[in-house]
């Protein structure tokens, strides 16, 4: 039996939990309600100019175990990951400090244009 490391076995497990969109846990602990950015629309446009730093190491259409795809992700979802990354409940230091240096308004505008891309 070929033995594997443990962090490509939690890169695999979290790249699978993220494509079967489970983000439960993130918005348990969450209080959705006081994230400004549900309440802002998102400026698709506006993610498009802003979504290539996510894109250099993010890609469109396949992932790697430790990156995942986040084209196509719902609003909701994706707004609930980064505001995981921004408020420290999901761990990632290069995701945090992506995340904690993004507005509201950036965040929904990221949302909606990775929302619309398939």
């Amino acid at each position: 039996m070929k033995k594997i490391s443990t962090k490509l076995f939690f890169g695999i497990i979290c790249a699978v939990m993220l494509a079967m969109g489970v983000s439960g846990r993130a918005a348990d602990i969450i209080d959705t309600k006081k994230i400004k950015a549900f309440e802002i629309k998102g400026d698709r446009e506006f993610g498009e100019y802003l979504a290539s730093e996510c894109t250099a190491c993010h890609k469109l259409t396949s992932g790697s175990s430790n990156i995942p795809v986040i084209a196509g992700r719902p609003v909701k979802d994706f707004i609930i990951a980064l505001y995981s990354y921004k408020l420290k409940t999901r761990r990632s230091q290069v995701m945090e400090m992506v995340a904690d240096r993004l507005s509201d308004e950036e965040i929904a505008a990221l949302a909606a244009y990775f929302s619309s891309v398939k």
